[in-house]
């Protein structure tokens, strides 16, 4: 199989490819921003999008990979998930969304398309603080990003929100 990675995260990009490489696959990964076209003429069975990519979002890339190549499988990978970007991402086409860090298994099950009943065990159970951060960004993607009228809607102070939209998605 041949697979895309995009991700500005080096590190975890070298250790992926020489994983998958170890497992056969064909793997090609960019660190920088490109052009969907360039991925595209790839033609690639798999690509493995970061979702906030340098300036870029991994979401600009699934809509142009989608019409042009519907047979490949696209996964979106986030250390910032959010239910609001996940109903994005498979509304523009994409067939998994992944938050890091994310297992070896559960990365390679989502690449080959293979469902994962531990994982939708998993994602059934969410703790308080997992709701509340996904309640926070649902409302933060309603106001646009506004932090003043998403602390007013939440009837939460404004600094108190900024505090909490700093710490990592539980």
């Amino acid at each position: 199989m041949k697979l895309v990675l995009l991700d500005d995260d080096v590190t975890l990009t070298r250790t992926l490819c020489r994983r998958l490489e170890g497992l056969g696959h064909q793997v090609k990964s960019y660190n920088d921003v490109i052009s969907p076209e360039l991925l595209i003429a790839e033609q690639a069975d798999c690509y493995l999008l970061d979702l906030r990519f340098g300036v870029a979002s991994g979401l600009d890339y699934v809509q142009p990979l989608r019409q042009q190549l519907p047979k490949c499988r696209i996964v979106l990978l986030t250390g910032y998930a959010s239910i609001a970007t996940a109903v994005q991402a498979v509304k523009a086409g994409a067939d998994d969304y992944l938050t890091k860090p994310v297992d070896f298994a559960t990365l390679t099950q989502a690449l080959s398309g293979q469902a994962s009943a531990t994982a939708v065990n998993e994602a059934e159970v969410l703790s308080t603080d997992q709701l509340e951060w996904e309640h926070i960004q649902r409302v933060l993607e309603q106001h646009q990003g506004n932090i003043s009228q998403t602390a007013k809607a939440l009837a939460m102070h404004r600094r108190t929100l900024q505090r909490k939209l700093q710490k990592h998605r539980p």
